[in-house]
């Protein structure tokens, strides 16, 4: 999504090249993140406010997804650095994130975050001005009509003509953003499924429901001795787990042919743990080629087409082949584990 609404008040051209030269998230972050204040009505917005957006804006995409920013970006150590001295988890929604950083009263922390005041506010002007940080920042007051805000020390100001254009076209601004965003991770993530919807923590998660009753529980009424993959321990029907062979938040989807009935007290400590080729692929595989034969033609259609999605001559021999199917789970679980999951133990 390249495309901006153009106006007569703002200096267009500036604005869509903002991102023309990033080594880092930086400046995807701070303009999403003053976005985000301005659509609360915010003008003169203080650092800190943005740079506690920022961390929380980036927080799902490196703690839960664990994406890679690039060698050359802070933003990944600083959240890690959070991570293992406050309270703040990994599942934590935006708003405690920032009310945690914001409101601590620890100055380390608040020292920390004024790390990213070293380079990104002044640089994100370049656009529109050239020079020594110094010199943007005497620029930026002088010359309030033009760039997008004033810089202080402590606080920008957004001016008029660009605090009216952004709120009246917040949403296309912040899609511009993320679509630019996704390209730069993308590059630095390129065997990683899925990174634009892995950019914003989603509301909800879908549950597994359909799955466990239209799929899963056919197949355990026809197999009563089914045993978990992992615990070796014969599924209950009325008390086991749907959950993700490779973890849902390395693959971002629910096909069926990554889904397994598990042990219920197992898979609340597994986590987005990585089974293991060696120990798991065997089981799995089986599991899933006895429920395909199982079903036979009655499988529902939404299911076909999952396997299809992976197996393209599904519909001709209905049938999942052991070396080709371990092809497709490998590489995941190297990328997966390269990308900092770690294996059960």
């Amino acid at each position: 999504m390249n495309q901006l609404p153009f106006s007569p008040d703002i200096n267009n051209n500036a604005l869509a090249s903002v991102f023309n030269y990033t080594s880092a998230t930086y400046k995807f972050y701070w303009f999403l993140s003053i976005v985000e204040e301005i659509e609360l009505g915010s003008k003169e917005i203080k650092k800190e406010n943005i740079f506690a957006r920022m961390i929380a804006n980036a927080w799902y995409p490196v703690k839960y997804f664990k994406l890679s920013f690039g060698s050359q970006d802070y933003i990944s150590e600083l959240i890690n650095d959070f991570f293992n001295s406050t309270s703040i988890t990994i599942n934590d929604d935006k708003k405690e994130i920032r009310k945690r950083l914001l409101n601590t009263k620890e100055s380390s922390i608040l020292k920390k975050l004024y790390h990213l005041d070293k380079n990104v506010p002044h640089k994100f002007l370049s656009p529109w001005y050239k020079g020594t940080k110094s010199a943007v920042y005497e620029a930026s007051q002088r010359d309030y009509d033009n760039s997008i805000y004033q810089l202080f020390k402590t606080h920008i100001i957004v001016n008029q003509n660009w605090y009216d254009y952004i709120r009246l076209n917040a949403k296309i601004i912040k899609d511009f953003i993320y679509w630019n965003l996704a390209l730069f991770i993308q590059a630095r993530n390129p065997n990683t499924p899925d990174v634009i919807n892995k950019l914003i923590k989603q509301a909800k998660r879908k549950t597994l429901t359909k799955q466990r009753q239209k799929f899963w529980n056919v197949y355990l009424e026809q197999k009563p001795n089914t045993k978990c993959i992992f615990t070796n321990e014969i599924l209950d029907i009325n008390n086991y787990h749907v959950d993700h062979f490779v973890p849902y938040s390395f693959v971002s989807h629910d096909l069926i042919w990554n889904l397994v009935p598990i042990n219920s007290s197992f898979n609340t400590s597994k986590n987005n743990k990585l089974p293991s080729i060696k120990k798991h692929f065997k089981d799995f595989y089986s599991l899933q080629k006895d429920a395909i034969e199982m079903f036979g033609e009655s499988m529902p259609k939404k299911y076909k087409e999952e396997y299809l999605s992976v197996f393209p001559d599904f519909n001709d021999q209905r049938h999942i082949d052991f070396i080709k199917f371990k092809d497709i789970i490998s590489p995941l679980i190297t990328v997966a584990h390269n990308n900092g999951f770690e294996f059960l133990e």
